[in-house]
């Protein structure tokens, strides 16, 4: 072996052409469990030809040793052969010790074909070989969990954590938290979050998500904090984080982290207008209304920040400014209803009712039967002395609101004013 430890060395060195060309020098007078081992390096370096060629010589001198037959079967999976790994997989008898091994190696490759029931049957049988084996009882819960049987993949996953807390890089803790938490159960899952040691950037923004849910705003504000310390471009947690600590009532914290999250990513529009909302919760009206707008201008369609905005020009009864942001939404091709109804009311009380009665009456088809609006254009109608059109308008609300007395009372006079 001392040659073929020294190709090695110099293969963990980075000299990968030396140590190679030194193992396959060993060949000649290497013993069987020498080849074998220098087979499982060839693997390792990806010479997946030779490591089979010489796999496939050691099986024909040892056919009935089957650990050769899963090693085969891996390179034949590493080449995406499945029906090839799946021939030599069954080939392994069942009073073979590398049975158990192979079947589950078997569930893996139906899973991946997407025949669940054939994999869970081979995971089954198994277990029925060796029941208390806890990768078994995990491999049945990857399968359950794959298919979004949660509930059905907590129970294996709990008897496989009783005897280990690993298999391979997977942690059972993590896959018990996400399993609880798609169940609805944060506080089940926040438990196993807790318990678990794997602080990657995805799963800190699952355990602070969960924590979210589970209405535990102080934990899932020191996860996602620690996040965005480790992992400053991780950008979809900003906008959590900064509603997390709106909630707590550390509003500048969470204007800081919001302005921090456009700084990172200055093309999320959701960004801008949750900073902006909250720089006009701060009194900050000039730089809310900058921010807001910038979320416009990313996306004249974002229908939410354009009434946002609308609204809060109308309570400071800027209508020139309600007029001009909606003038310019529709040049930009987003010409939605709202805004035309919007559009009418503000030039209404800018007193330009020519074009305030052009937008009721584009709207109209479209509100017609929205309460709200039928009384608001039916008023309007009759200020501008289209009486008998706004009885009309105030009748259809009466079909829909038809016990408002006042509104009855009020008709009743425009008709008789009519008919005088």
């Amino acid at each position: 072996m001392h040659g073929i430890e020294q190709a090695i060395q110099l293969l963990n060195a980075g000299r990968s052409e030396e140590g190679i060309d030194r193992l396959r020098s060993e060949l000649s007078t290497a013993g069987d469990e020498e080849k074998y081992t220098i087979a499982e390096v060839f693997m390792q370096f990806g010479l997946r030809d030779e490591a089979r060629d010489l796999l496939n010589e050691l099986k024909q001198q040892y056919p009935d040793e089957h650990e050769l037959t899963l090693t085969l079967a891996e390179i034949a999976i590493d080449e995406e052969d499945d029906e090839r790994a799946m021939d030599l997989l069954n080939t392994i008898p069942e009073d073979d010790e590398q049975y158990v091994t192979a079947l589950v190696q078997l569930a893996d490759l139906y899973q991946t074909q997407g025949l669940f029931e054939v994999a869970e049957q081979k995971l089954l049988t198994a277990k029925q070989y060796e029941p208390s084996e806890p990768v078994i009882d995990f491999a049945l819960g990857e399968l359950a969990f794959s298919t979004g049987d949660y509930q059905k993949s907590i129970p294996y996953y709990e008897k496989a954590l009783r005897r280990k807390d690993n298999v391979g890089e997977a942690q059972i803790p993590l896959r018990l938290a996400e399993a609880y938490a798609t169940q609805g159960d944060f506080d089940q899952a926040l438990d196993y979050f807790q318990a678990t040691d794997e602080h990657s950037p995805d799963i800190l923004f699952r355990y602070g998500f969960t924590a979210y849910q589970a209405n535990r705003l102080d934990i899932a504000i020191r996860v996602w904090k620690k996040l965005v310390d480790e992992d400053p471009f991780y950008q979809s947690v900003y906008p959590l984080l900064s509603e997390a600590l709106e909630t707590e009532g550390m509003m500048e914290d969470a204007f800081a982290t919001a302005k921090e999250g456009i700084a990172k990513d200055e093309y999320n529009k959701e960004l801008y207008h949750m900073a902006g909302q909250q720089a006009l919760r701060l009194g900050d009206t000039q730089e809310g209304y900058r921010l807001v707008r910038n979320a416009i201008t990313l996306d004249p369609g974002y229908k939410e920040a354009v009434l946002y905005l609308v609204d809060r020009y109308k309570e400071d009864g800027d209508y020139e400014a309600v007029k001009d942001l909606l003038d310019h939404v529709i040049e930009m091709g987003e010409d939605d209803p709202i805004y035309k109804w919007e559009l009418a009311l503000a030039e209404s009380e800018l007193e330009n009712y020519k074009e305030a009665l052009n937008h009721y009456d584009d709207a109209y088809n479209s509100f017609k039967d929205d309460a709200d609006f039928l009384k608001e254009y039916g008023y309007f109608l009759v200020e501008e002395g289209r009486v008998q059109q706004a009885a009309e308008v105030l009748g259809r609300y009466l079909t829909i609101e038809p016990m408002d007395v006042e509104i009855q009372s009020f008709v009743s006079r425009l008709n008789s004013n009519e008919e005088g």
